[in-house]
């Protein structure tokens, strides 16, 4: 039996527990949760800045938001949402959704909750690699820290909790707020002033559409293309901020405006800093972590994984594969290629993302790529791939994003079959 460590309780730490609890014989999950409950950044509070034990805030939640991904595509595979929910559902939904998962596959007996990890580090035993886990108790003042030993470890932490904060000229000049998303909670913080949200990612739409109703001026900046959706009246799009000065923000244009926020919708940064040294693992100033296989597995200590690294995709299905494929490994029914060959695949990767015009800093986003990459890990798992239907519906899904902001959490789908979908509501129903 191997004792696999698994580094949180959000919905890639349950679903690791998830494919590694049916096999007795094989593994023992033990999940470490640093918070009191299940669900990861889905659970929403109020609270910024530090919880009681002195540690960051780790959801980034807000009070109305919605996913903007449907049910019927961001789903585990073998676990559907309530079909009679809307299909864009709240975070509320989605913890629901979680917790429901929790109990249909009895994963709280493997959960240890307020349970920091503090350090894990590589020991060698022979020709095989162990793990030294060494984990406090949060509610514990007088053992202090413990450590064992375990045969893998996955890392299930998320990447949505430490916040990429952009250094703007003149912002030492600003006296107006500066805020991360992070930390934006409710509209009605914000009632009647003028907002820049810089950032036109999907939390980017989102957040100025919440604000919307709430304040005199909100304005999207950002380096892209005009987006194609009609805003409302009191939202405009604007190019990247030049600088700050004073009460003012000027652009990249010139244009020049009297501001009291700026949001900044930014993104988010990995943090690995329980992973000691003699772990190997770097994360780059581009936020590149290396050295991996398929941004998953490390190709020095193959026990050792992430799950969830990859962006702007389908977590929850990914979520799905990529553990199933851990566990291939750790049974031995996958062997990784050579140190050599991951690192030409990881090249060819990267490389396929700079040629379209991609950043290095783009290095785990997947987008048009996720399709490829999933029938990559699914067939190196030896599982069944995801569903033609889900790249079609998830296809539509986007574009209405991008096209119909405003609208599209309204819509509904269903899905009829393993190729097709029908929207049941909105625009014109159709089988598609």
């Amino acid at each position: 039996m191997q004792r696999v460590a698994v580094i949180g309780a959000g919905p890639a730490g349950l679903c690791a527990a998830r494919y590694l609890s049916p096999k007795p014989d094989s593994f023992e999950p033990i999940v470490f949760e640093k918070s009191d409950r299940i669900g990861g950044t889905w659970v929403y509070t109020e609270e910024t800045g530090k919880d009681q034990y002195g540690f960051p805030i780790h959801s980034s939640m807000y009070k109305n938001l919605k996913t903007n991904q449907s049910k019927e595509v961001m789903a585990f595979p073998d676990f559907p949402f309530d079909p009679s929910l809307p299909s864009f559902v709240t975070h509320k939904d989605v913890l629901d959704y979680l917790e429901k998962y929790v109990a249909q596959f009895n994963l709280l007996q493997y959960i240890k909750f307020k349970t920091v990890v503090e350090c894990v580090k590589p020991v060698t035993n022979g020709e095989k690699t162990l793990w030294e886990v060494t984990v406090r108790d949060l509610t514990d003042k007088v053992n202090g820290s413990q450590t064992s030993l375990f045969d893998a470890v996955i890392v299930c932490n998320g990447h949505y909790s430490v916040p990429k904060i952009p250094k703007l000229k003149g912002q030492d000049t600003f006296t107006g707020t500066i805020l991360h998303s992070h930390n934006y909670r409710k509209p009605e913080d914000f009632k009647d002033s003028t907002v820049v949200c810089l950032g036109a990612s999907v939390s980017g739409q989102d957040i100025v559409l919440d604000m919307h109703p709430h304040v005199k001026m909100v304005f999207l900046s950002h380096w892209g293309e005009t987006l194609p959706s009609e805003f409302p009246a009191n939202v405009a799009q604007v190019p990247a901020i030049d600088y700050l000065s004073g009460n003012k923000v000027i652009f990249t244009d010139g244009q020049t405006y009297e501001v009291d926020t700026v949001l900044l919708c930014t993104g988010y940064e990995f943090n690995f800093s329980f992973l000691a040294k003699e772990c190997r693992v770097t994360v780059s100033e581009d936020q590149i972590v290396s050295p991996l296989f398929k941004h998953l597995i490390h190709a020095e200590y193959p026990s050792l994984s992430f799950i969830g690294l990859p962006t702007r995709n389908l977590s929850f299905p990914q979520f799905s594969l990529q553990a199933r494929l851990i566990i291939a490994i750790l049974e031995g029914s996958f062997k990784l290629p050579s140190k050599e060959e991951i690192e030409v695949d990881n090249e060819s990767d990267l490389q396929r993302r700079l040629d379209l015009g991609w950043p290095r800093r783009y290095a785990h986003i997947l987008g048009q790529f996720q399709w490829e990459y999933y029938n990559q890990i699914a067939q190196l798992a030896g599982i069944p791939p995801l569903k033609p239907v889900i790249e079609s519906l998830y296809t539509e899904t986007c574009y209405q994003r991008r096209n119909n902001v405003r609208h599209y959490p309204k819509l509904n789908y269903e899905i009829v079959d393993e190729k097709n979908w029908r929207q049941i509501t909105g625009h014109n129903s159709s089988d598609v």
